[in-house]
């Protein structure tokens, strides 16, 4: 079971933002469904307005039983006194909102197995510093944090985009750009995808886990499907293994093709194998050895082999991980 509250706040009095509910919006898209149209996370929005105390009882119901993944998405201001805030629209100068230091208590106190946060807001993270010791981290089991800035940065809106300059690389995230190779998208593969496309000149987010095994919190179409991973560790039997290859393995070498053609021709069970092995290559798995191109591999009689990633990968294929 997973679940997820998606906030996205606009309305603030004297202090409006305006590409927070697209930022919900968006996100509450991607996460109901994987790429395949599946079924993902049951999401509740709260979009434009939410005053302190509906926005507390919603944090609290979220994290309330034991789901494999709860998630937590907040997209509005933030405000760094007394240990950090969510602002909720019907925040005072003397009540910001839900204090960042309340949901944690109320997260780490929780039984879901899983519970991550992420926040597109300024100073997000003091979302798991303790203001009673040194800001250190105080995170409990099973809590992973992905923040849009630095405690002490602003985080900002992109009008060209109509997004959060943070979530916009989330959705890119989660269409894809952070997917292995298999289509998981997990919270670390988000949050590289995310530091990666920002400079050192911009806000930097954070990121902070206490776990042991992340969860999927997306999953789209495999670059590779699992049936053909797993033959890894069938076409290279040990890691070191090269696979020979020749012209009989590439499809255009066949007799009914117009053009120079050299024995042996093409045959139908090397040429299937030859499209997986390129497939590999193609994700950067496996690749020719003393040419550029699996094409001349095959026409020159050389072979392919596993790369780093690929050695990865085929283990995983020797060891039935997948």
């Amino acid at each position: 079971m997973k679940k997820a509250l998606i906030v996205g706040l606009n309305n603030y009095p004297g202090r409006e933002l305006k590409w927070c509910d697209n930022d919900a919006i968006a996100m509450q898209e991607l996460m109901e469904s994987n790429g395949d149209g599946s079924p993902n996370f049951d999401v509740i929005s709260i979009i434009d307005d939410c005053s302190k105390n509906d926005l507390t009882s919603a944090i609290k119901k979220l994290f309330a039983d034991d789901a494999d993944i709860a998630l937590l998405y907040f997209s509005g201001h933030g405000a760094n006194t007394d240990g950090g805030y969510l602002c909720t629209t019907d925040f005072s100068e003397n009540d910001y909102g839900v204090r960042m230091t309340d949901i944690l208590e109320i997260v780490n106190n929780s039984h879901c197995k899983n519970k991550v946060i992420i926040l597109d807001c300024c100073f997000a993270a003091k979302m798991g510093e303790s203001i009673m010791l040194n800001n250190n981290s105080l995170l409990g089991e099973g809590v992973t944090i992905i923040a849009a800035s630095q405690s002490w940065q602003t985080s900002a809106e992109n009008h060209s985009i109509q997004h959060g300059i943070f979530t916009e690389l989330l959705i890119q995230g989660l269409k894809g750009g952070a997917a292995d190779i298999g289509g998981n998208i997990t919270p670390a593969s988000l949050y590289s995808f995310v530091d990666q496309s920002l400079g050192a000149w911009q806000q930097r987010p954070v990121f902070k886990t206490n776990i042991s095994q992340f969860l999927p919190l997306r999953t789209i179409e495999a670059k590779v499907p699992k049936s053909i991973l797993r033959k890894l560790s069938v076409y290279f039997k040990n890691p070191a293994d090269e696979f020979k290859l020749d012209p009989s393995y590439e499809y255009t070498n066949a007799l009914n093709v117009e053009h120079q053609v050299i024995e042996p021709y093409a045959d139908v069970e090397h040429v299937d194998i030859f499209k997986e092995l390129q497939l590999f290559e193609s994700v950067g798995l496996v690749e020719p050895v003393g040419t550029e191109h699996m094409y001349f591999a095959a026409m020159e009689n050389k072979s392919c082999k596993l790369t780093a990633l690929g050695l990865h990968y085929w283990k995983l294929s020797k060891d039935r991980r997948f």
